[in-house]
């Protein structure tokens, strides 16, 4: 077992993230495609782009995602990241806490998100293995409003000092749902879930998701890039963002809460995640590299035009609100399009409207 310590690996993940960018696979959103409306009849005041997760009600419906924490050293990253998520009102998700929880140390990097965005809705995170009690512990920390439990067994496999056995991990998610005082969310960090997956976690009784899917950072590349001595066959492996954001819809109603993430990097393809039923969309690798490159003000604008954008296809659509994205016209190409087919999809069913 490689001896690399919590904090080191930290560091190494978001140096990697910003030399690796997204990829290498496609997040699939350039094969959804809308249908020009002519007539409108909208005017921009009309547009309403709030929603909402369960009770937590979102002014914008976008989560700057689960990015770092657990070593001193990414404070000021996280306290930036806070200030961006305040400014636009978007919600935040910090990285995993169970290393924290685990040693009782580095607190510190999480709790500054809640002291810069005291009334902000913030996700903690941790992993399948934690106890219920770390689960606890990791939302107390930042009197959180929901509670993501990640999945990553690819990014896991591929570093030396992963883990390996995977066994038991629905039964000991299904004891933190269960003892959790917030919503629990199952979150994938870059691979995506299939429609058979997800029907298994629903009948275990969770109902929110963060997809993650392929497209955006890469995690196992991510690792591989750590230790050159790994293959990077995995950096391929998963399921692209838009393929699993329609792997959920087939399986979820409009009991269940999806956020869309994997290479969301504008506000047409927020728009297309919207269409395709996603109830908010959730980003990470694009506001990281705007903050360490270019400063706080650069990752608020850049955000600032994601929702001008999105605000603008709504209207080119006819749609006033996000959930009436799901009914307006849309076509697939290409590999998404074989992906349906090979999926027994009802493409025409599915481009005349989606409803959840």
């Amino acid at each position: 077992m490689v001896d690399m310590s919590r904090e080191q690996r930290k560091l190494d993940h978001i140096r990697y993230a910003l030399e690796i960018g997204d990829g290498p696979l496609a997040n699939g959103f350039a094969d959804v495609h809308f249908l020009h409306n002519c007539l409108p009849e909208l005017a921009p005041a009309d547009i309403d782009i709030t929603t909402t997760l369960g009770g937590i009600k979102l002014s914008v419906p976008f989560l700057i995602n689960a990015i770092t924490g657990g070593t001193d050293n990414v404070i000021d990253v996280n306290r930036k990241l806070a200030q961006t998520a305040k400014v636009v009102g978007a919600a935040m998700a910090v990285g995993s806490q169970y290393g924290a929880v685990k040693s009782r140390s580095s607190y510190r990097s999480f709790e500054v998100v809640r002291e810069v965005y005291p009334d902000g809705i913030i996700f903690a995170n941790i992993s399948a293995l934690a106890t219920p009690a770390e689960a606890a512990e990791a939302v107390r920390m930042l009197a959180a409003d929901a509670l993501q439990i990640h999945l990553n067994p690819a990014q896991e496999l591929v570093m030396p000092e992963g883990d390996r056995d995977f066994k038991g991990l629905l039964y000991n998610m299904r004891s933190i749902l269960e003892q959790s005082e917030v919503p629990v969310i199952v979150k994938e960090t870059g691979c995506g879930m299939a429609a058979e997956q997800i029907s298994q976690m629903l009948a275990a009784g969770f109902s929110w998701f963060d997809i993650g899917g392929a497209g955006g950072t890469n995690f196992p590349a991510i690792e591989a890039k750590r230790f050159t001595s790994q293959k990077t066959v995995l950096a391929e492996w998963g399921i692209a963002a838009a393929k699993t954001l329609m792997e959920a819809f087939s399986v979820c109603n409009g009991n269940n809460i999806i956020i869309a993430s994997g290479g969301i990097r504008d506000g047409l393809t927020a728009a297309k995640a919207f269409a395709l039923s996603a109830d908010a969309v959730g980003m990470a690798g694009n506001i990281l590299h705007y903050i360490m490159e270019d400063g706080v003000e650069a990752a608020q604008k850049a955000l600032t035009e994601m929702i001008t954008d999105l605000r603008m296809i709504m209207l080119l659509t006819g749609c006033s609100n996000l959930k009436a994205l799901r009914k307006t016209p849309l076509y697939f190409t290409g590999e998404l399009r074989e992906f349906l087919l090979g999926r027994n999809y009802d493409i025409p069913k599915i481009s005349a409207g989606r409803k959840r």
